[in-house]
């Protein structure tokens, strides 16, 4: 005996129960560290998370892998990355470094596809 269940409910069903894990696991480790102190040397070592982050992010956007040989060099996300790089380390500020990033992204497109 199984559930008869139309294929719409078990869509809704499957999107609601993803949105509901996806936002208990983004809310929840706020909520049960509300109430703990984490010691100092875990604070550093969590801060370095983001920085690690966006480097492999970085990385992985800054070559373009060719099964069986050696990665290329993505040109247009290179070119790009010097100004937000400049932005990073001057400002400090995410939204600032996102912005140039898309910004440098953009105008290195432009330049070189409508030449």
């Amino acid at each position: 005996m199984g559930l008869n269940v139309s294929s719409f409910e078990f869509t809704l069903l499957t999107i609601l129960g993803c949105g509901l894990v996806t936002w208990l696991s983004r809310v929840l480790p706020f909520i049960l560290l509300k109430k703990m102190t984490l010691s100092k040397l875990l604070v550093e070592y969590l801060s370095f998370v983001p920085i690690v982050i966006m480097s492999a992010l970085w990385v992985s956007n800054l070559f373009v892998q060719h099964l069986g040989h050696f990665p290329s060099v993505d040109w247009n996300n290179l070119w790009a990355s010097i100004p937000t790089v400049i932005a990073a380390i001057l400002t400090k500020n995410l939204l600032l470094i996102v912005l140039v990033g898309i910004v440098s992204l953009a105008i290195v497109q432009l330049v070189l596809y409508t030449g």
